[in-house]
């Protein structure tokens, strides 16, 4: 299970161009196999990607994740096959639905077919990052275009699928998936399983399955707890991740962090590789009174890359 980094916004720490350059290649000298960029409502994550990918030269670089709807899959085509070319061959697109609230209040467009989006999003996106043409005729998209970008290779498409049809399509027509706030039970009976069958009904290899989480090395569990409670808590109120908290018995995101000492948290991360995570997308998060816990987070992730 290769081991990677929230940069900028995904990880709550905001910074300028120069601020994410930084935390990139800081990512990269501490041996963090991939650094993962939010799209939210802050700095463009392909772009954000494009520029680190220069300044760095072995760091998987990836989106968690693009929201679909405000981007013609054209456009999005060329952004990841620039930002591959850009990386020479070290950009993951990862992209997503996003979520009813920004969709429809925020953004005025319909969320009222967000499978049937995807699948044709999907149709378009494709065959275009993969051969360079599409020719697609659907209800939402009717396509027939090409790219062609200079060194842009084909890169690869993560979807954050969490749904069982939206894990079955992902599987069969992506690279693999990106989860947040869904926890080891889920990954292992839900997720992996449904992916991974999707996959193989498809003729497809086996995904890639990006597992994002809060992490804390911190002796006061309890505290990582409530702290992750109190920090996420917009995310237990999202429907798509409040089905995975549901699904896993979970009363919010405090209860599917990874926290306890280096041996616990260890412990964590085996049984996560064991169920089937290819990534581990690490969020390290502040435990209230303790005030080292990030930075004994970070160096123990740190440590456990080093062993190997």
């Amino acid at each position: 299970m290769k081991i990677g980094i929230g940069i900028g916004d995904i990880a709550g720490v905001p910074a300028d161009i120069d601020g994410i350059i930084a935390q990139t290649k800081q990512a990269e000298a501490d041996g963090f196999k991939t650094g993962w960029f939010a799209n939210i409502f802050g700095m463009d994550a392909i772009i954000a990607a494009t520029i680190c990918a220069r300044e760095t030269s072995t760091i998987e670089l990836g989106t968690a994740v693009v929201p679909t709807y405000p981007r013609h899959p054209v456009a999005i085509a060329q952004q990841a096959l620039t930002a591959n070319a850009a990386a020479k061959g070290r950009f993951a697109l990862g992209i997503g639905l996003s979520h009813q609230i920004v969709i429809e209040t925020m953004l005025g467009m319909s969320f009222a077919k967000p499978f049937s989006h995807m699948k044709e999003y999907l149709g378009v996106l494709t065959p275009l990052i993969r051969t360079g043409n599409t020719s697609f005729q659907g209800e939402e998209y009717k396509v027939t275009a090409g790219v062609s970008v200079p060194g842009g290779d084909p890169c690869q498409i993560l979807v954050a699928a969490l749904a069982p049809k939206m894990l079955a399509l992902t599987g069969a027509e992506a690279d693999g998936t990106i989860t947040w706030m869904t926890g080891l039970q889920t990954i292992r009976d839900h997720t992996v399983p449904r992916i991974r069958e999707g996959a193989s009904k498809a003729g497809r290899p086996e995904p890639r399955v990006v597992v994002g989480l809060p992490i804390a090395v911190t002796k006061d569990v309890e505290k990582a707890r409530a702290s992750a409670t109190q920090q996420f808590a917009i995310y237990g109120t999202l429907p798509s991740y409040r089905a995975m908290l549901d699904r896993e018995g979970a009363g919010g995101p405090g209860d599917v962090v990874i926290a306890g000492d280096a041996s616990a948290v260890g412990e964590q991360l085996e049984r996560l590789a064991e169920a089937g995570t290819t990534d581990f997308l690490a969020i390290p998060f502040a435990v209230e009174g303790d005030a080292d816990s990030v930075a004994r987070t970070r160096a123990f992730l740190i440590e456990t890359i080093a062993k190997g």
